[in-house]
């Protein structure tokens, strides 16, 4: 078979998860090689845990992350002044491939759900650019599951248009589908929307990796936290300092049940309860040992950190990042807070390995089982929704 290598740029790229996952994928099929061209983030301490993990000699000399604001080596021994919100696409470096998880905040079914009304919604454009004027072989989006209904789901179908025809530039085959990723070896149940696409001069057909190939693995909770177990001094591993009520409150749950399960309550003093009109069920949850995690997020106040199963504690972020599939040995930079926002924010390990390994494969004829796709792009775009999004 003959090698290929592909020369990988990056859009809100996140610390890691797509990139480690892309490289996973490149070394387990055979004439692969990845490199890495170019990634953007806008979160300065989220650039920094990218360099320290991704940007390995493997990946070559000429990668370069931009962050919003900060001032890096340009090709000439300049300084280049680069912004998220008005990124230089056409400096950047020609690339074959492109991944790019556009922020999904005014998507997400937890915030206010503006879709591209909000500040975030059309970020997506960017990544539409870099399809139209450097023209990868493919390219591989990621987004919550949310976006599928934001505004009555007239961003779903932009969205798809301008991934399939970016104006001024080449047409893609795409092939959206709804990961449910715990069941490609993650140990957590995070669905997320991947859009797969591929330039439709190529002969080249990706088809959706079946859930099959990876039915052996244990993706439960306490496998993960466990197995093998996390060393005290391991990174990122800082135990946060529980107050007596929360020690308190969690004593009174069992796995599985958060702060508004009906048997808690009926066994909780009335001082514990938590008195809110919202009732989140994630809310001190505690995980359930033999099942996959509930789903990591990056934000979120008192009760969202994600609970043990039997320790009247919240998860540390070494804890949060195995849930993400991350290895031991990639460190995150920054303050807890920090660390806490890019696990959550990121894409799983074992997610992007697994649609990775199916994309490569694709393009060197290997077959893998696959399914149809759960998201028809005929039916979404034959919509009748009319209005502007």
């Amino acid at each position: 078979m003959t090698g290929q290598t592909y020369r990988m740029g990056e859009m809100f790229s996140g610390p890691g998860g797509m990139a480690l996952g892309a490289r996973l994928a490149a070394h387990a099929v055979e004439g692969v090689e990845l490199q890495h061209a170019w990634a953007n983030d806008y979160d300065s301490d989220t650039c920094k845990t990218y360099r320290r993990n991704i940007l390995v000699p493997e990946y070559g000399d000429a990668a370069r992350v931009v962050q919003t604001s900060v001032d890096l080596p340009g090709a000439g021994g300049g300084v280049v002044h680069q912004n998220v919100h008005d990124l230089n696409i056409a400096a950047l470096g020609e690339i074959d491939g492109f991944a790019f998880g556009f922020p999904c905040n005014d998507y997400s079914l937890v915030g206010e759900w503006k879709g591209l009304r909000g500040e975030y919604g059309p970020l997506y454009t960017y990544g539409v650019q870099v399809l139209a004027s450097k023209q990868p072989k493919w390219f591989v989006a990621e987004n919550v599951s949310g976006l599928r209904g934001a505004n009555e789901g007239r961003a779903f179908k932009q969205i798809l248009q301008h991934l399939q025809a970016p104006d001024d530039g080449p047409r893609y085959r795409i092939v959206p589908h709804l990961y449910s990723f715990d069941e490609y070896g993650v140990p957590q149940r995070r669905q997320r929307i991947v859009i797969v696409g591929i330039r439709e001069d190529l002969d080249v057909e990706f088809r959706v990796p079946s859930p099959e190939i990876y039915m052996g693995i244990d993706v439960s909770a306490k496998s993960a936290l466990t197995v093998p177990p996390i060393a005290l001094n391991a990174p990122n591993h800082e135990f946060t300092r529980q107050s007596k009520q929360v020690i308190e409150r969690l004593s009174y749950l069992e796995p599985g049940e958060n702060a508004f399960s009906p048997r808690a309550l009926e066994v909780m003093p009335q001082r514990l309860h938590i008195k809110t009109r919202t009732t989140i069920s994630t809310t001190y949850k505690r995980l359930e040992p033999e099942k996959p995690a509930y789903t990591v997020t990056g934000g979120g106040g008192g009760g969202s950190y994600v609970y043990h199963w039997i320790h009247n504690r919240a998860l540390t972020n070494r804890e949060r990042a195995r849930l993400q599939s991350f290895p031991d040995d990639f460190v995150f930079d920054g303050i807890k807070d920090s660390v806490r926002k890019q696990i959550g924010m990121a894409v799983p390990v074992k997610g992007a390995e697994a649609i990775f390994t199916a994309l490569f494969k694709s393009f060197a004829g290997i077959p893998y089982p696959s399914i149809e796709p759960n998201i028809e792009v005929a039916r979404v775009l034959s919509s009748e929704s009319t209005k502007a999004a």
